[in-house]
């Protein structure tokens, strides 16, 4: 018997006829199907008619599951994998099967779908053209915030999950330290309840802190402006000039004058950085 495929199947985010045409007839064609959770995607396999062999590969499953799934493939039968929602590997459980399936040199083929990041961003009003996905942010709030500072001078548009217990933190924590940027907060994309908040991170805060928080999240932020980045250039030339001697306040107004930003903005934004390092 000649080897079977590992099949990557995108499902959908929420609606369940966001499903693609292509999804379905996988599906329906292959021996088995890997998911993140059984009982979750019975959901979309019993609203679809569509009874296949189950296989859990759920967190930490995922190790010993992937052997049992490679061999099956290797057997010959055709497996395809997927998770709760959106695409496997993606803030998700999935990369392992993949990794070694790539090892095994098992012939991969991606089925693709929605995906809650690229929903979130096309309707941010944000710029798309460059965007960095950063997912899930570390839960403790010393690692959260060392995180959003190295992001801090950062271009590009972010993109960013959130729970719904952290996400107001995390967004005041991003307040802090990025300032008050604009931004786009979506939550339950393509359920019922779907809602997106746009504005600074200051109107979206004060909104959130009076309306019900529940579902997952995804935060789109603005990137660093120009005179953000001049802050940031400001604050290294500050930093030098104290590694060389130089006191904080000396070394502030030599900044300031050579930069032409305000000696109060820059020295509490020196105070500011050294305090969230």
């Amino acid at each position: 018997m000649s080897q079977g495929r590992l099949y990557i199947v995108s499902t959908p985010i929420g609606n369940l006829e966001d499903i693609t045409l292509r999804a379905l007839e996988t599906l329906k064609k292959v021996d088995y199907i890997a998911c993140e959770d059984t009982k979750h995607s019975l959901k979309l396999l019993n609203h679809y008619g569509i009874k296949k062999p189950l296989i859990s590969y759920w967190s930490e499953k995922e190790k010993v599951r992937a052997e049992e799934i490679i061999q099956k493939i290797k057997s010959g039968f055709q497996v395809a994998l997927i998770t709760d929602a959106g695409t496997p590997g993606i803030s998700d459980p999935g990369a392992v099967v993949i990794s070694r399936a790539i090892q095994e040199e098992i012939d991969i083929v991606p089925v693709p779908g929605p995906t809650a990041l690229i929903t979130a961003l096309s309707i941010s009003r944000l710029n798309t053209d460059e965007f960095t996905f950063i997912g899930f942010l570390p839960g403790k709030q010393t690692q959260r915030r060392k995180k959003l500072l190295e992001l801090s001078s950062e271009k590009r548009t972010l993109v960013f999950y959130e729970a719904p217990h952290r996400v107001l933190e995390t967004l005041y924590d991003m307040l802090e330290i990025f300032g008050n940027r604009y931004a786009s907060v979506s939550r339950e994309l393509t359920k019922i309840f779907e809602e997106t908040l746009r504005g600074s991170l200051k109107e979206i805060c004060e909104k959130l802190e009076e309306s019900k928080i529940a579902g997952e999240y995804v935060i789109v932020v603005e990137g660093m402006k120009e005179k953000e980045r001049s802050f940031e250039e400001a604050l290294k030339e500050v930093k030098e000039l104290m590694k060389k001697g130089k006191g904080r306040k000396e070394a502030i107004k030599i900044v300031s004058e050579l930069y032409n930003l305000s000696k109060k903005e820059l020295y509490e934004r020196s105070l500011k950085e050294d305090y969230l390092q």
